[in-house]
């Protein structure tokens, strides 16, 4: 298999070509009970490039796409900011870390019953929902990755005169990359889950949304299109991410 690899390196495209040609086979076959049910490969790609044509996949897609960055975006920033104090400072993480030990562990569709009592079922719902699945992840790894900074290394600078916001910046901060990553990488991903879970309970649009249409109108097809869909962005937000830390923390390396 390494071999096969390095001959040809589109090697792993290959078990999903198998996979799919069974998918197409099977269903052309009936060779599952309820055919309607189980719709082939290639009818799911037609309704793809249908949904696409009319717009209708694009608009959905966008109005996910926007709420997704909106609240990931606002969640990252506001948990970098509040795990790099809780990270930094022994008495500002004695103050807060009761708090997020309590609040974490929820589950952030947990909070869907009170927020859309809180703030309605409207485009601040989703949007806060995926605020909450992103902040205390990355809060998390963010205090836990400069509190796990080796502490000769910000001794030796503070002996060498550097104040504690340059240690901050030009130590503590990029040795703890690697876990401020991690934690963004999943979490990009996590964002796509909470936001089509989110479409489907309450708001009338967006890929979440485009689902619930789906099995009301026993739609296997369009259902399947939409799960295609959040896969493939989930799996492209994970590798944004990936790539960018390879490329940020190389710098530092």
């Amino acid at each position: 298999m390494r071999m096969l690899k390095r001959m040809w390196p589109g090697w792993g495209i290959v078990p999903v070509v198998i996979f799919l040609a069974m998918w197409e086979a099977m269903a052309r076959l009936s060779l599952i009970p309820g055919h309607f049910f189980f719709p082939p490969f290639s009818v799911v790609m037609q309704e793809f490039y249908h949904l696409m044509t009319n717009g209708v996949l694009a608009n959905n897609l966008l109005s996910s796409l926007i709420r997704v960055l909106i609240g990931f975006g606002t969640g990252s920033l506001a948990g970098l900011v509040i795990g790099t104090i809780m990270g930094w400072r022994e008495i500002l993480n004695k103050a807060f870390s009761p708090i997020i030990s309590l609040l974490y562990p929820i589950p952030a569709l947990g909070w869907l019953p009170l927020l859309m009592l809180w703030i309605g079922i409207n485009e601040a719902l989703p949007i806060t929902i995926i605020f909450i699945c992103s902040f205390f992840p990355i809060c998390y790894n963010t205090a836990t990755g400069i509190r796990s900074v080796d502490k000769a290394f910000v001794q030796a600078a503070r002996t060498l005169g550097a104040s504690d916001l340059r240690i901050l910046i030009t130590i503590a901060f990029p040795l703890a990359l690697p876990t401020i990553f991690t934690g963004l990488r999943l979490e990009a991903g996590m964002a796509w889950r909470v936001i089509i879970a989110a479409e489907m309970v309450a708001i009338p649009t967006g890929i979440g949304a485009l689902l619930m249409r789906a099995e009301s109108l026993i739609r296997v097809d369009i259902i399947i299109v939409c799960l295609m869909i959040l896969s493939l962005m989930t799996f492209s937000f994970e590798r944004i991410f990936t790539y960018l830390e390879g490329r940020v923390t190389r710098q530092w390396s």
